[in-house]
């Protein structure tokens, strides 16, 4: 009996069941759907992460560290005051040994396939500007700048020159401090405020001054801070841009870019750090006189970056500079560091989705088992006939293999078809309420590749020629003289 034969035979039977048929292969369907459905979902969020980390500029940058002042004072790393966007500051591969200084910048970006290096420097301060005063977080830009933070803009551009006193804006001060639209913003001035460095004379009066009156320690008035005093100096700067950090299209959908903390105020990088020089905090003058006092830093000795953003000219060259920093003496830390983690929980969750799809396809393979082993109660005595003009067993098994074979091979391929249109009908709803009322754009949440789609009808085909293997072997051993004589 030739194989065409057995395939005539196997569909023959089907046709004759048709029901029994449509309703066994309704659970392998199903079973394939659900399989699908739950494991694209999960490759879709790995893909959606991945694509959400390219967006944000993640895999161009290497956060460096170096011996800080805060570490040269003896602190531990992280035990200090947060600072706005400190969030996305990791820790280091390794504990550095070197002061991330000057002359250490430029060793970093001498460094075959590192772009630029972008020292790290935050700070508070007060501000003003359309005739209001908030405290805001600043920080420093190296101009000009590759990073995808300062490449969308809602207003305005970037600062023209690292030498021009310009600033770019979030449009969240652009809300904060009354400007109706970005636009209105730029052309416009700020002031960042700070009481002038006190000479030891000076300080010595104000401590003779009368205090201010109090109930027990209290304050009975708060003036807050007198922008009008002559005793408060101030640096203007013109807004040249207002960064587009909301914009909501395609997988960054919005948010700041990059490794650099995150500010309501951009000014360029030299004119920042020499502000944080003349006008230190008081933690960070208790942090220098530690470090000065217990030997860490030499008088005169500037006591560098606690971080620096080192972008790569291309991702490939990223493991190379971090094996340099290393040698340099500085610790790094970079996304790729988290990826390897993030497969394997994302391994984990595909996992567990998969065996829950498993389960309803392998309820379907008992459903396959029992319409054969139905076939095999109508159909004993046409088996017995096979067997007495001469079929063999190998043959007998063989039709119900494949009958097997194509209930799992047409179920697996509609399953298939079935789960990308849930996935289909599932995204628009998704776009449609819940990030369309967000402003958000389109995305993806499932990830359908050939592999997975492959993958599941071979997997259902395979099932189902298992559930079939106890039928096959049943039938092969009936006996051809009783089977004659079954009504």
């Amino acid at each position: 009996m030739s194989f065409l034969d057995i395939l005539h035979l196997a569909l023959r039977n089907l046709r004759q069941a048709k029901l029994r048929a449509i309703l066994t292969m309704m659970g392998v369907i199903v079973g394939v759907a659900v399989i699908v459905t739950m494991v694209s979902f999960g490759l879709g969020l790995q893909s959606n992460m991945l694509a959400r980390f390219k967006a944000l500029d993640l895999f161009n940058e290497i956060q460096v560290f170096g011996r800080g002042l805060s570490n040269l004072a003896g602190l531990e790393r992280g035990s200090g005051p947060r600072q706005e966007g400190d969030g996305r500051r990791q820790r280091a591969d390794k504990t550095p040994t070197r002061i991330l200084d000057d002359a250490g910048i430029k060793e970093i970006s001498a460094i075959n396939g590192v772009a630029y290096v972008e020292p790290t420097v935050n700070f508070g301060v007060y501000v003003r500007s359309n005739g209001k005063l908030l405290s805001q977080f600043v920080g420093g830009a190296n101009i000009p700048n590759a990073s995808t933070r300062f490449q969308h803009f809602a207003a305005g551009k970037m600062i023209s020159s690292p030498t021009v006193a310009e600033a770019v804006v979030s449009e969240r001060f652009v809300r904060d401090f009354g400007y109706a639209t970005p636009a209105d913003a730029i052309g416009k001035t700020l002031e960042l405020l700070a009481p002038p460095s006190e000479s030891p004379d000076k300080k010595s009066e104000s401590d003779e001054e009368e205090e201010t009156p109090n109930f027990f320690g209290i304050p009975l008035d708060e003036p807050g801070i007198d922008e009008s005093s002559p005793d408060i100096e101030s640096r203007t700067f013109r807004i040249a841009g207002v960064l587009g950090t909301e914009i909501k299209e395609g997988a960054g959908q919005g948010g700041l870019r990059g490794m650099m903390p995150g500010a309501g105020i951009y000014i360029p990088l030299q004119m920042a750090h020499d502000w944080t020089i003349t006008h230190r905090g008081p933690m960070s003058q208790v942090a220098l006189a530690l470090a000065r006092r217990g030997g860490s830093l030499a008088e005169g000795q500037t006591e560098g970056y606690d971080t620096a953003v080192v972008r790569v000219a291309d991702p490939v060259q990223l493991t190379g500079v971090r094996q340099k920093l290393t040698e340099l003496g500085f610790g790094s830390f970079s996304i790729v560091d988290e990826l390897d983690q993030i497969r394997t929980v994302f391994l984990i969750i595909d996992s567990v989705l998969g065996l829950l799809g498993g389960i309803s396809l392998l309820v379907a393979s008992f459903g396959i088992a029992n319409t054969m082993i139905m076939s095999i109660l109508e159909r004993t005595r046409e088996i017995g006939i096979m067997k007495a003009i001469g079929a063999e067993d190998r043959e007998i098994k063989l039709i119900f293999f494949v009958e097997a074979a194509v209930i799992g091979l047409v179920g697996g391929v509609v399953g298939v078809l079935l789960a990308w249109g849930i996935d289909a009908v599932a995204n628009r709803l998704a776009y449609r309420f819940i990030l369309k009322p967000q402003g958000a754009s389109f995305i993806d949440f499932f990830d359908l590749p050939l592999y997975l789609t492959f993958g599941a009808i071979l997997f259902a085909l395979i099932v189902s020629i298992l559930a079939a293997l106890y039928p096959a072997s049943r039938a092969a051993r009936i006996d051809p003289v009783r089977a004659l004589r079954h009504d």
